[in-house]
């Protein structure tokens, strides 16, 4: 499973891609609009920070197709191309998806704002190369926004589907490794939840352990380059 970042914010995405394998980062209007800075700056300085391999995701903001249209090719240019644009999972949403892979196989879909199995479906059927389930907020609205990762996973498997789940919206690291376990290809995590992927008390209190038996013997301050000398 892939880890993506979810923020624009570029302190919190210049720290995380120094210590976590991450695949890129994912935005959307929302997160966006919370750096307070013009588009194209914030999308060319997140770009110098994940490198030009890494994933970028940008959402176009226009609900008729044929703008969405012209604004995933212009947010195309800007970001380079390991980018993939967040087209919203409506009617219009579902011909742009159509007309984008049309015009261009090569150019990498997200189908966001899903909330059920055959939104993704359809989405996938329209040539869509990701889909993004809102977990936590299925989940708020009393529905089971795991079973929704299975039951598409489960989907994308029986039709032979090339298009790849991207579980969106945990509040939790439970959440995240349920939707592994459901058959994610990949999870957006906040800058936030990140860590606690990795955090666990027993591990730090290994480390302190080793820690311990290495100061009784060689001392607390004694560097273990130095003692294999």
């Amino acid at each position: 499973m892939l880890y993506y970042l979810d923020t624009a914010h570029l302190d919190s995405i210049q720290q995380a891609m120094e210590c976590f394998p991450l695949s890129g980062v994912t935005t959307n209007p929302s997160i966006i609009s919370k750096e307070c800075q013009p588009l194209g700056t914030l999308l060319r300085d997140i770009r110098s920070c994940i490198g030009p391999s890494r994933m970028l995701f940008a959402q176009v903001i226009a609900r008729e197709a044929e703008q969405m249209v012209r604004e995933a090719d212009a947010l195309r240019q800007w970001c380079g191309p390991s980018f993939s644009v967040k087209i919203p999972a409506t009617v219009q949403g579902l011909k742009a998806i159509a007309s984008i892979k049309r015009q261009d196989p090569s150019f990498h879909v997200t189908a966001t704002a899903i909330f059920t199995p055959q939104q993704a479906l359809l989405c996938a059927r329209a040539g869509a190369d990701y889909v993004a389930p809102y977990i936590n907020r299925l989940d708020n609205f009393g529905a089971d926004g795991i079973q929704v990762i299975a039951e598409i996973s489960r989907l994308f498997s029986t039709y032979k589907l090339p298009c790849q789940t991207v579980g969106a919206s945990f509040r939790n690291v439970q959440q995240i490794h349920s939707c592994a376990l459901a058959g994610a290809g990949a999870v957006t995590v906040s800058p936030d939840l990140l860590p606690l992927l990795l955090q666990h008390p027993l591990t730090d209190a290994a480390v302190e352990e080793f820690k311990r038996h290495w100061a009784n013997t060689y001392g607390a301050k004694a560097d273990l380059i130095e003692q294999l000398k």
